[in-house]
């Protein structure tokens, strides 16, 4: 196991308890069909769970578990799971490596510019600000990791922040200030990005 990986678990089990992988393993398969094995999912609208910063999945679980973050698909998914179990699901997926994927050529320059340096005449500020260089995001802060994620699930999240559809938490709130300066042609391009972002 490299460092980087030790200290990620090590601020897990400070930030949110002891979650336990191989129970949390066993706790996810019913999340296999929609989020993939390892968590690496391979429906394009579903999010990749690997690799997630743990703070910010406990964190989506817990909104998602009480409906103030609604999701049609995962209505009852997680009831009659305890916080404990959350944490066990939480500790298995992050423990996993994300699969990165490849951005579109023609779409690299455009998210390069936006991701990196933003947009100063549209008021967009860069994305690594929050998700880091690599789109590891910020664990203790609780930002989620992006690096490989999915570009339609990307793509239809910038656009939920964008109309406000998504709006459960304060961070979700920061999201929505940014998105909502967002064309379709830029989160196209975000989107393709971030699947290929390394």
């Amino acid at each position: 196991m490299n460092l980087t990986k030790l200290f990620i678990l090590f601020f897990a089990v400070l930030l949110l308890g002891a979650g336990d992988i191989q129970s949390g393993k066993e706790k996810s398969q019913t999340c296999i069909a929609c989020h993939g094995e390892d968590g690496n999912s391979v429906v394009g609208l579903w999010p990749s769970l690997a690799g997630q910063n743990p703070k910010y999945l406990l964190k989506q679980l817990q909104l998602i578990q009480s409906e103030e973050r609604y999701i049609a698909e995962m209505n009852g998914q997680l009831d009659g799971y305890s916080d404990q179990d959350l944490q066990d699901i939480t500790a298995y997926y992050s423990n996993n490596k994300n699969k990165i994927g490849q951005a579109s050529a023609d779409l690299v320059d455009k998210g390069f510019k936006l991701y990196y340096a933003g947009s100063l005449e549209k008021g967009i500020p860069a994305c690594t600000a929050c998700h880091s260089p690599k789109g590891t995001g910020n664990s203790s802060a609780g930002y989620p990791l992006l690096s490989g994620q999915k570009t339609e699930y990307i793509a239809k999240t910038l656009k939920d922040y964008r109309t406000g559809n998504r709006q459960d938490s304060e961070l979700s709130a920061i999201m929505v200030s940014i998105a909502y300066k967002l064309d379709d042609k830029e989160i196209e391009a975000l989107a393709s990005f971030i699947n290929g972002l390394y």
